[in-house]
């Protein structure tokens, strides 16, 4: 099977990447960090997907989902401690921390919204 870019997911991916890091470096708040920044990165890993595979969109939209409940789940387990991390700052970001209830509800509502878009998209090109 040949691979290629998926040009509009690639540059959506580094736009959504973009807007991560300033919210990481600029954002200190008690809504947008926390919550908006948990709904973007669901939809930050998927475009990263898509612009590099073929699969069908509820095929990458679900593993995106079970990847940060995955990653979630990590952060109560403490894994960065128990791989002797917790010094390491990149880390410390990448894996994270704190387990969250609220993290697994933004990676599922960042979820809803990638199904309702692509549905939108689909529907968008169907009346053309």
């Amino acid at each position: 099977m040949k691979r290629s870019l998926k040009i509009k997911y690639a540059i959506l991916a580094i736009v959504i990447f973009l807007i991560e890091v300033f919210i990481a470096l600029y954002i200190n708040d008690s809504f947008i960090r926390p919550f908006l920044g948990d709904v973007l990165v669901v939809g930050l890993i998927y475009c990263a997907v898509m612009a590099f595979t073929s699969y069908r969109v509820v095929t990458i939209a679900i593993s995106t989902l079970i990847f940060s409940y995955m990653v979630e789940l990590a952060q109560y387990a403490q894994v960065v401690n128990l791989l002797g991390l917790s010094d390491n700052k990149w880390a410390r970001i990448i894996i994270g921390t704190s387990f969250s209830w609220w993290d697994m509800v933004c990676y599922t509502l960042g979820f809803i919204i990638i199904l309702l878009i692509e549905k939108n998209k689909r529907i968008m090109k169907i009346s053309q």
